[in-house]
């Protein structure tokens, strides 16, 4: 389920954050929709598999291309893995209520997962299918929010006259 709902959202974000420069709506979608994934798929999805299941994080590790990080998380993250999902899930709770939050705490947040995105990059081949594009959407979203924009009534067309649009004729 968390899977599925991962991609759902993930993708929604992308999508919206490829027209949140020109679109209110577009934004809230997409910060609503990060939002969401971080803080219920990410750290509330995080707390329950640290209930039930603490040693479905041991072989996370394993999957990096890079020595030191497989190491690493072998000696200091499985055999104190509560501690360090727990600091995981404080994360991705925090920064899912920063972007929801709006205004500065979004601007953070942004740059928080734009960090948490970057060190994805260094588990696996695999989690770049799912950080890269995620780190595309982060960085549009945040040049979007430099320059906030209305949602604009659409443009009069043909058959339609200015004053029907709002504009003035």
């Amino acid at each position: 389920m968390e899977k599925v709902m991962w991609l759902v959202l993930g993708a929604t974000v992308v999508i919206a954050s490829l027209r949140a420069e020109r679109s209110a709506t577009a934004r809230t979608v997409a910060r609503v929709a990060l939002g969401v994934l971080f803080l219920v798929f990410g750290a509330l999805v995080n707390v329950v598999y640290l209930i039930t299941d603490r040693h479905s994080f041991d072989a996370f590790g394993e999957m990096s291309q890079f020595a030191f990080v497989r190491d690493t998380w072998e000696s200091l993250v499985v055999p104190d893995t509560g501690l360090f999902i727990g600091l995981l899930v404080a994360g991705e709770a925090t920064m899912g209520i920063l972007v929801l939050s709006g205004g500065r705490g979004l601007r953070a947040g942004l740059v928080l997962l734009l960090a948490f995105h970057v060190g994805l990059l260094f588990f696996g081949w695999w989690l770049w299918l799912y950080a890269v594009p995620s780190l595309a959407a982060l960085a549009l979203l945040l040049r979007a929010q430099r320059h906030p924009v209305a949602d604009h009534p659409a443009t009069p067309g043909p058959g339609r006259s200015a004053r029907m649009s709002g504009t003035p004729a």
